[in-house]
């Protein structure tokens, strides 16, 4: 977000704190100036009826305070990124006092809401960690996902790799050939095993796995040729801050290959299966990248096996940092 305008229109102004000026609105401003959220997150947290809610929220975005989003049956919520009302949303969130007794208890109830929501996805992996392979391959084709995946990276070496929420490691076996260096992080201890098992049984034992959230990866950063995602940012509650948290993760030049859905209204995915968004379009992923401070260099749609409202489109996503490239070899690498 651009700094705070010098000058704003009376009207904008005036529409903007009228909108803000009430204590439950205020509290949902530094709540949402940590990032996206749903009605039901928000009334967890401040313990006040959805219709009150859901009230305050519309009067907001109707003043250009803040943006909506909806995927499926749920509407995600955030600070708007243009125009006066998102520059002063931006600007009353930034000058709240965190420190402040209410805001910081709503704060607590934020991150306890997001714990629980994190267990939930947990359980479940931990429930199929050992067929995990078997479900993602009923979403789409492994074998034209892997290839357009190579093609994709293409087959120079990519020196060191990074596999954010790695999984099974499988995207660590396909890139293995071309990297010197691999590298894996998943928040699940029962996942990492099973990329151990596969890994091992691979013949790739010179391979680093780490337990780590992916919005604060234990890796150190300006390392990484290549950083790959996966399927993993549909069960996020805050894709672009994974996607800023990944790209500082990249060498000068590196690229960031991410692998997930085309949108869709699948909302049985959501409930049995922990997704949080229901698949990203181009143009939200192109945003994300740039905000993030890299060049969308490929965009890839590869579609499902049969058409039906039941199937799923893959989408493949390379970004580029816009920083010199390094040179890269499987011998040596070179600054």
């Amino acid at each position: 977000m651009s700094a705070f305008p010098e000058r704003l229109p009376l009207g904008d102004l005036l529409s903007g704190l009228r909108a803000a000026g009430e204590d439950t609105r205020l509290r949902l401003l530094a709540l949402l100036a940590e990032g996206e959220l749903t009605v039901s997150d928000l009334t967890d947290i401040l313990g006040q009826s959805q219709p009150r809610i859901s009230r305050h929220l519309k009067l907001m975005a109707e003043a250009g305070l803040l943006e909506r989003h909806r995927e499926g049956a749920w509407a995600f919520f955030k600070l708007a990124e243009s125009g006066a009302g998102g520059a002063l949303a931006h600007w009353i969130a930034e000058r709240l006092d965190a420190g402040d007794p209410l805001l910081a208890a709503d704060k607590a109830r934020l991150a306890a809401v997001r714990a629980a929501r994190t267990e939930t996805a947990q359980l479940y992996f931990d429930r199929h960690a050992a067929d995990w392979d078997r479900i993602r391959s009923l979403h789409a084709p492994d074998e034209a996902v892997e290839q357009a995946i190579r093609q994709a990276v293409g087959s120079e070496p990519v020196g060191s790799v990074l596999d954010l929420g790695t999984g099974t490691g499988r995207m660590l076996a396909l890139l293995s050939p071309q990297a010197k260096r691999l590298t894996g992080v998943d928040a699940n201890h029962a996942m990492l095993a099973v990329a151990r098992a596969n890994l091992e049984a691979a013949g790739l034992r010179r391979v680093e796995l780490r337990q780590g959230d992916i919005h604060a990866p234990p890796v150190e950063r300006d390392a990484f040729d290549l950083v790959v995602i996966h399927q993993v940012l549909h069960y996020l509650d805050d894709p672009a801050r994974a996607l800023r948290e990944a790209a500082a993760l990249l060498a000068p030049g590196g690229r960031i290959l991410i692998v997930d859905f085309a949108p869709h209204g699948l909302e049985f995915l959501r409930e049995a299966h922990a997704h949080r968004r229901l698949g990203f379009a181009h143009e939200q992923m192109r945003t994300w990248l740039a905000e993030a401070g890299l060049d969308c260099l490929n965009e890839i749609d590869l579609a499902p096996p049969k058409a039906g409202a039941e199937q799923l489109t893959v989408s493949l996503w390379l970004g580029r940092d816009r920083r010199p490239k390094r040179i890269v070899s499987l011998e040596k690498e070179v600054a």
